[in-house]
């Protein structure tokens, strides 16, 4: 079960990727594959630290896009731990639990606009980063925040107690205390 399920992860992973049109891409996946995803229902992601993440479309869109914003000149295993950052907050205590309310939680990207909105479109190696969380690879040792402290202007990043800290490309990946 879970096999078919990451398979159809994957396609519809690769037809989002490849296509000019996200909802026609899905609605066509839905219907030529007899699957009962479309714009409005989940796609259950099964095994992700042994706990239940549901995702939407519209969230792996979204998980995309931060990957793209906060990412774009970072190795791909940089961008594969932005997308498992994302992951890891939503089955921590503390934080939201899904994709879309840990991403446009106050302050916690410095690529969302003023109205929660990223203005980034995600290219295929964004995707696939997402695709490779998704699937369990965190490089990060779960880490649940990052930042480039060659550029990063928040004091609390800058001062705050670093535990698991693990460097990938120009990011610092790490959990607190």
């Amino acid at each position: 079960m879970k096999k078919y399920f990451l398979l159809n992860v994957i396609i519809v992973l690769t037809i989002i990727t490849f296509s000019s049109s996200w909802n026609k891409s899905i609605a066509a996946f839905s219907y030529t594959h007899n699957s009962n995803i479309d714009n409005s229902e989940d796609v259950q992601v099964i095994n992700y630290t042994n706990k239940k993440i549901y995702l939407t479309k519209d969230d792996i869109y979204l998980m995309a896009q931060v990957v793209q914003a906060e990412s774009e000149s970072e190795p791909f295993e940089g961008k594969i731990a932005v997308a498992s950052v994302i992951l890891n907050r939503t089955v921590t205590p503390g934080f939201p639990k899904t994709v879309d309310s840990v991403i446009k939680q106050k302050n916690a990207f410095s690529c969302l606009n003023k109205n929660g909105s990223i203005s980034k479109i995600p290219d295929k190696t964004s995707f696939k980063a997402v695709e490779q969380a998704l699937k369990g690879k965190d490089p990060t040792n779960n880490a649940l925040y990052f930042y480039n402290p060659k550029i990063s202007t928040c004091n609390w990043m800058n001062n705050v107690s670093k535990n698991n800290k693990k460097i990938i490309g120009n990011h610092v990946f790490f959990k607190t205390n």
